[in-house]
């Protein structure tokens, strides 16, 4: 166990003497004893760890120290000990931040004892949930979290690292799969808030009817059901961040309703008359545009510019060429450690059919597609028939899937230096397209061809 500095203020020399001989009969606990308030203060600095308070000293009452020490290490417990038997007092001083309240009588020893060993526990778990979270943080930094070199991710990863240092409202729009809560996550772990909680709500996924109740909480008897009551997820994420997934998908009424959450930081719990003070930061997410939202008369004008803050674009795959191949290994790598399989490869060739898909669900059907892969793989080697695409485009159908200009441009190229096996000349002659293009692509990451 970890040392204990045990700071006794207490200006009774002969009590004194009884509170020190009893705390350090323990030989992991540091026992220094001062007789006032301000050789208390004048001493913090060597960072005790518990504070026993005696209520009653000669330059402070208990009340008037407990404030100071509540401004200058609040995570410091404070023991009030107290020759008055005041229930009154021993409530008022636990509101104003004391752990423990004490009367001296023929218990003291033991109450103290017992009350310093509480402490200690709550020290211990305290430190052990901060460490937790501290690891947790770690696997969230940007490189961890998130793979890729292309330009693209860069300019993700550059406007995550403006979002970590302030609390402005992220926007996060993206196609389905892309990533967008693991970005919300990596922003909170590397914010200012990463000891607080994450909280992630998938809107989508609630129904409009309890949609207030899961977001601003209930009283009991709020409604059939509400058998007790419950905090919501703004409370929840108090001091820390609140992740509204699909925000695009909240009805007229519920979006008055967060707005005015939004600008007086404050919820009431359904059926209650309370209002609740909260300090969140808010991301919020969507795979919708919500500017033609607005236009459509589907989300709030209001809402849509409180809620836009730094607007983050998670880009679609599709325009991440040069991730593909870095993101499968890591998903190979992964799911063979995760599953206690030999370590496995991608062949040259089944890299290229992987490069020549245009992945319509994303980095997530992108690891679907691997991990399947490689457990139909026979021996240490993916080959291009253990991948399996649930949705191939050729050029012949490519006008019945939306996608944009470029990757229209890179599949039909890429079906055609299939179909004039690798003939890039040919190839640029067929199309009417300079060799460069090709060769840029090529070179980008974009076309993968054979040697």
């Amino acid at each position: 166990m970890e040392a204990l500095k045990i700071f006794v203020v207490e200006d009774d020399d002969w009590y004194a003497k009884i509170l020190l001989y009893s705390l350090s009969m323990n030989p992991d606990y540091e026992v220094i004893r001062f007789s006032s308030g301000k050789a208390l203060l004048d001493n913090l600095h060597q960072n005790p760890t518990i504070i026993t308070l005696d209520y009653s000293l000669p330059d402070f009452t208990g009340s008037q120290l407990l404030k100071q020490l509540k401004d200058r290490i609040p995570d410091v417990p404070v023991i009030v000990v107290s020759g008055q038997e005041d229930i009154t007092t021993a409530i008022s001083l636990v509101k104003e931040g004391a752990y423990d309240y004490i009367v001296k009588d023929e218990n003291t020893k033991e109450n103290l004892w017992k009350s310093i060993n509480h402490a200690r526990d709550n020290l211990s778990l305290k430190k052990q949930i901060d460490d937790l979270k501290e690891e947790v943080g770690r696997k969230y930094t940007f490189d961890k979290i998130i793979k890729g070199n292309s330009a693209a991710i860069q300019q993700v990863f550059r406007l995550m690292e403006k979002a970590t240092s302030n609390n402005i409202t992220v926007s996060i729009t993206g196609e389905t799969g892309t990533g967008k809560e693991l970005v919300a996550k990596a922003i909170h772990y590397n914010s200012l808030r990463k000891k607080k909680s994450f909280v992630a709500v998938n809107v989508a996924a609630i129904p409009k009817e309890l949609i207030e109740s899961e977001l601003f909480g209930h009283e009991k008897g709020a409604f059939t059901g509400a058998v007790a009551r419950r905090i919501g997820k703004f409370e929840e994420a108090h001091k820390g961040t609140l992740f509204l997934d699909e925000i695009g998908e909240m009805d007229l009424g519920m979006q008055a309703k967060l707005l005015r959450v939004l600008q007086e930081r404050e919820v009431t719990r359904v059926g209650g008359n309370e209002t609740v003070k909260i300090d969140v930061r808010v991301v919020v997410a969507t795979h919708k545009n919500l500017l033609e939202e607005v236009q459509k008369g589907n989300f709030r004008e209001d809402l849509y510019y409180r809620l836009l803050g730094l607007p983050v674009k998670v880009p679609p795959l599709r325009d991440r060429n040069t991730d593909i191949i870095l993101l499968a290994k890591y998903f190979v790598q992964q799911f063979c450690k995760d599953n206690r399989m030999s370590a496995c490869k991608i062949s040259p060739e089944a890299q290229k059919k992987l490069l020549q898909y245009a992945f319509p669900g994303n980095v997530r059907e992108l690891k679907a597609i691997i991990e399947l892969a490689t457990v139909m793989a026979n021996g240490e080697e993916i080959l291009p028939e253990d991948i399996t695409f649930s949705a191939t485009k050729s050029a012949s159908d490519l006008l019945l899937n939306e996608t944009t200009l470029k990757e229209y441009n890179r599949l039909i190229i890429n079906h055609f230096l299939k179909k004039y096996d690798q003939n890039i000349v040919l190839v640029a002659q067929k199309l009417d397209i300079g060799k460069s293009t090709i060769y840029r692509m090529i070179k980008n990451g974009e076309l993968l061809v054979e040697a």
